[in-house]
């Protein structure tokens, strides 16, 4: 029998549960992947909460979108994978589990060079930045402020505006300056006078603003700063980005995301591979727990406990 975690009814990370499920089977265009790590993202504990609507639960709900681990079994008319494979998984529900049935769609390999971690640390957070900023259009000779720089997107932003030839300005705790330092970016700390650091990191202006951190000073600092207000998005404040005028993508925004924004957030998994295997990107670890401890796990993702990535491991 495969193991997974799973609730029956939406609460604290006390609702989350292991229990045993049947093996998974590879129909048609699947791949059985047996999970090596199981990446744990801020919406996996917002949906158990009922922070972000979801609909009613009826069966035993799974959880977790992203994970990585190697090929156990395939369906009819897989070719491009094979039994061994080693892969990263993106936007399934269920990464929480010893074993997954997975469209091969949702797959890209992953070299050797490239740990399960690190492969179930891409797909939500990589996929949001990525697409954030090709929705707004960032490119070489941009000035890009990132609020909340330190967290798993905002990371993933400041090394994807750089590749792309962007100055980036990322907002951190100082004790987090240093590390943004390496990534690329141009560290200011959040707090009373963000303005005119900002303003004194960036001279001659900034043209694009992400918010990955939600707070009333990153809105209005990014309103203060770019003329733009097309060109300033957040992935927090989803519900009420229209009062401002701006953008959102995500984060409990009314308006879903467009084809070409889905497409951008896919492509990012595959690219974030390629940069990890020529040690042109980063993904910060954070703790790793056993999956029985997945309650443990959302406890220190809502308490912003633990810096880096946690990961759940079968």
């Amino acid at each position: 029998m495969a193991r997974a975690i799973v609730y029956t009814e939406f609460g604290s990370p006390d609702v989350l549960h292991l229990i045993e499920v049947p093996d998974p089977i590879a129909l048609s265009g699947e791949a059985v992947v047996r999970i090596e790590a199981a990446g744990v993202n801020p919406i996996d504990a917002k949906l158990r909460s009922a922070k972000r609507p979801s609909p009613p639960i009826t069966e035993p709900r799974g959880v977790g979108f992203d994970g990585a681990g190697v090929i156990d079994s395939v369906g009819d008319g897989v070719e491009t994978f094979g039994v061994g494979d080693r892969v990263a998984i993106r936007d399934t529900v269920g990464t929480y589990a010893s074993h997954l049935a997975v469209s091969v769609e949702k797959l890209v390999a992953l070299p050797d060079s490239v740990t399960s971690a690190e492969g179930a640390g891409i797909g939500i957070p990589a996929g949001t930045a990525f697409q954030a900023l090709r929705s707004l259009g960032v490119a070489q000779g941009d000035v890009v402020l990132v609020h909340g720089g330190s967290g798993s997107v905002g990371q993933a932003a400041v090394q994807f505006a750089v590749a792309w030839g962007a100055t980036v300005v990322a907002t951190a705790s100082p004790a987090r300056h240093e590390q943004l330092r390496e990534l690329g970016a141009i560290p200011v700390a959040y707090g009373e006078g963000l303005l005119d650091r900002v303003r004194d990191a960036a001279p001659d202006g900034v043209t694009v603003a992400l918010d990955c951190a939600g707070t009333d000073e990153a809105i209005e600092v990014s309103l203060e700063l770019v003329a733009d207000r097309d060109r300033i998005a957040t992935i927090v404040r989803g519900p009420d980005a229209a009062s401002f005028g701006i953008r959102a993508f995500s984060g409990g925004s009314p308006e879903p995301l467009t084809p070409q924004e889905l497409e951008w957030r896919a492509e990012a998994l595959a690219a974030t591979v390629d940069l990890l295997a020529t040690g042109d990107f980063t993904i910060e670890l954070g703790p790793e727990l056993p999956l029985a401890e997945a309650a443990q796990a959302h406890e220190l993702v809502e308490s912003g406990a633990a810096s880096g990535k946690i990961v759940l491991v079968p």
